[in-house]
């Protein structure tokens, strides 16, 4: 019998080219990030050519005079990588001694199968400065239609990482995370995860009543989760100096109606040398005209990524301009809900594309600087608002309640439903410590 077999296979596989590489690289570029890569490629590429445009400067300076709430000066803002803000001497490197670089080199020392060692380190990079990852970041992976048992697999590999609690997506996760570390009692994770409310108002009873503990168990529980570290990716986080944002979109009035605005005027103009495109079609080294081939090639892809860049942030400043409109129009401060997959839909787009498009991106409008990702709110239901907007009304009801007799979570519940906003109670202590508010005992003066 013979061991060796032919077969012939049908198969579809999708290989990622230079020139799509580039122009998903120069996508999800903020405008810093941008400005630096242009920087780098004209000193490796000659045939790249920069140079600065008087008609951007007096465009810039008249758009200012029309909306004289634009305050990003095109050269007033001093950025890490100009002439003069060169770092310390000695001083520690945020993008080698980061949370994310830390989770990085640990995951890289495990061994993993790749697309789940891709996941972890995307996972990585969303993890906030507190450790914790955010449920609608994962949300999003499901809109990439990505599995969800290697979500759930990547998940439970980042947070068996250091330091303890990372990767977390509340506050009672993370505590949990760090008993079972520890090794602590079923009854202590217990509290921990589902009795974090009670136990800060130091009611003890219904805690005492579920799991039939007493005062003195549940106290000595108390003094273990107390010494916990809420904020486990906050000792990465080492004194920076302050980086001013640079808009890359500006929503303006003008003539009446409100428009989108890419705020390009920061780049130079990038243009193809003419002196070597003669050099190219005249040179008979065939050495140099390889390498000036292979140049052209670059230079092309390049202003085709910039097209790109510009087209797809525009469609996209604008779909949000026109779903947020009347945020924008200074009638309300909450957002409408918002969704990527939906915009990616009405724009014929992957998700993936809309989610490098947002990225470190901010926008600029009369009311403040955002972040491009700060309008996809999700609904809270169906039907429902915002969580934005639910966020924001259960701020009024804490700003406008009586010191003395604070709203409790429940009351809190009642109100928003009276408003036509049905929410559980834990749904309502996650947003309110989300917005950085204390229980009602915390608040009572």
């Amino acid at each position: 019998m013979s061991l060796v077999t032919l077969k012939a296979e049908l198969r579809q596989e999708l290989k990622l080219t230079p020139q799509l590489l580039q122009s998903m690289q120069v996508l999800q570029m903020n405008s810093q990030e941008l400005l630096e890569y242009l920087g780098k490629l004209s000193e490796e590429n000659p045939l790249i050519e920069q140079e600065d445009s008087p008609a951007l400067r007096g465009a810039y300076a008249e758009l200012r005079q029309k909306a004289s709430w634009i305050d990003a000066g095109l050269h007033g803002t001093t950025f890490a990588h100009e002439e003069g803000a060169m770092p310390e001497r000695g001083a520690v490197d945020p993008e080698t001694e980061s949370l994310s670089a830390f989770l990085c080199d640990q995951l890289d020392r495990k061994r993993l199968p790749k697309p789940l060692l891709a996941l972890c380190k995307y996972l990585a990079e969303l993890v906030d400065e507190d450790g914790w990852l955010s449920q609608e970041d994962l949300d999003g992976l499901l809109d990439l239609k990505i599995p969800q048992a290697l979500i759930d697999q990547a998940l439970e590999t980042l947070q068996s990482l250091d330091p303890a609690g990372v990767g977390a997506r509340d506050l009672s996760e993370c505590l949990v995370l760090q008993l079972k570390r520890q090794g602590g009692s079923p009854e202590v994770m217990e509290i921990a995860s589902r009795f974090l409310p009670e136990l800060s108002r130091k009611h003890y009873g219904p805690i005492s009543r579920e799991l039939g503990l007493t005062v003195e168990q549940i106290q000595a529980a108390e003094k273990v989760i107390a010494s916990l570290d809420p904020h486990p990716g906050q000792a990465f986080q080492a004194a920076e100096p302050t980086v001013y944002v640079r808009p890359d979109v500006f929503i303006v009035e003008l003539d009446g109606e409100l428009r989108v605005v890419l705020n390009e005027y920061y780049l130079p103009r990038v243009s193809i040398s003419g002196y070597y495109t003669r050099l190219l079609k005249e040179s008979d080294d065939r050495e140099a005209k390889v390498y000036l081939q292979q140049k052209m090639q670059q230079a092309k892809w390049l202003l085709n990524s910039l097209e790109r860049r510009g087209s797809t942030l525009r469609l996209c400043a604008e779909a949000i301009l026109e779903a947020q409109q009347p945020f924008f129009a200074g009638q309300t401060g909450e957002l409408a809900p918002m969704k990527l997959t939906s915009l990616a839909e009405r724009l014929g787009v992957h998700p993936s594309t809309i989610s490098r498009t947002a990225r470190g991106k901010y926008l600029q409008c009369r009311q403040g600087t955002y972040p491009l990702r700060y309008f996809f709110s999700r609904a809270v239901s169906e039907q429902g608002p915002s969580r934005q907007a639910v966020k924001r009304k259960l701020l009024e009801l804490v700003k406008g309640e009586d010191p003395k007799r604070p709203l409790s979570d429940q009351k809190l519940v009642e109100l928003l439903e009276n408003q036509g906003i049905r929410l559980a109670r834990r749904t309502v202590a996650k947003y309110r410590m989300e917005l950085g508010l204390g229980s009602s005992a915390a608040r009572k003066r």
